[in-house]
């Protein structure tokens, strides 16, 4: 969809704000450019009011209407000599761009991504604020993945799967850790793979909103998630899980590689997000894990 050109005049009103935010969020260096230019207004503008508070302005003929008219023929001029431009907007745009772009790597992104799942006792996730992509950075990932190493390397010997497979799984679902699932008083849950609270389950619970998949449409609803009184019994019950759950067997036997583990999990309908498999992958295997191991 392309997106409306801004007006000449200023974004002070909320609608130009929300098409600047708009722009900026699908077209960076674009919004980069307006941003500037609004800028270049802006300082035009107050540079004309700093020229009229020289001027006396309580003269017979000068009255608030008076002044109301001048400051929007100032606006006007502002406008107008920003359009032929004034070199400022270009000399930011030159300055700015010259800062490295911000980029966030691709199995970042893959875990600060939400799946939803089905089926009881199946895994699930907690759904983040519309429109949010927090992708973590490779310091709150290593700082994630020092803490809960211990707990996963319990979990591969208790599964032998892998321990960065099952951190890898961790980070996904919780968002490395920075979306754990809590319940409605702020209190953790402690639990990182999002497993639900079935019939079976005689522990404590959280009930949250999350997102399914039904036929590949992803859908809110709310739904009960286990609770933990820490991390170690969250891996352990993970564990238990993979390593009871006959839905399991093909994960357990054929982990030898990031891609073979996650698709027998997304098989056994470990979640119903269509691309969990692959988002999976991408996070075992990318840069962001393999740094934080390596740190």
């Amino acid at each position: 969809m392309s997106l409306p050109a801004l007006p000449q005049s200023l974004a002070a009103d909320a609608r130009g704000l929300d098409e600047l935010k708009l722009r900026a969020r699908n077209n960076p260096d674009t919004a980069l450019k307006d941003a500037a230019k609004q800028f270049e207004v802006l300082f035009m503008n107050m540079l004309l009011k700093s020229m009229r508070d020289t001027v006396p302005q309580d003269g017979m003929f000068d009255s608030e209407q008076t002044r109301f008219y001048t400051s929007m023929l100032d606006q006007q001029l502002s406008e107008k000599l920003s359009s032929r431009g004034i070199g400022l907007a270009e000399i930011m745009v030159r300055q700015l761009q010259r800062q490295a772009p911000v980029t966030v790597p691709a199995d970042a992104a893959a875990a600060a991504e939400v799946n939803g799942v089905s089926g009881a006792g199946a895994p699930g996730a907690v759904a983040p604020a519309e429109g949010a992509r927090p992708a973590a950075p490779v310091g709150d990932a290593k700082s994630f993945v020092n803490r809960m190493w211990p707990e996963a390397a319990g979990a591969s010997r208790a599964t032998g799967i892998p321990a960065h497979f099952i951190i890898g799984q961790a980070a996904l679902e919780s968002g490395w850790g920075a979306r754990e699932i809590r319940g409605s008083d702020g209190s953790a849950s402690h639990n990182l793979f999002g497993v639900k609270a079935g019939r079976g389950w005689t522990g404590r619970s959280v009930e949250v909103m999350t997102t399914e998949y039904v036929d590949g449409t992803p859908r809110k609803m709310v739904e009960r998630f286990r609770a933990y009184d820490s991390y170690a019994a969250a891996f352990e019950d993970y564990a238990r899980l993979l390593k009871t759950n006959p839905r399991y067997a093909g994960v357990i036997e054929g982990s030898r590689d990031a891609a073979s583990f996650a698709r027998g999990l997304q098989q056994a309908g470990y979640a119903t997000d269509p691309n969990y498999a692959d988002k999976l992958t991408r996070v075992i295997n990318g840069s962001v894990l393999r740094q934080s191991l390596l740190g």
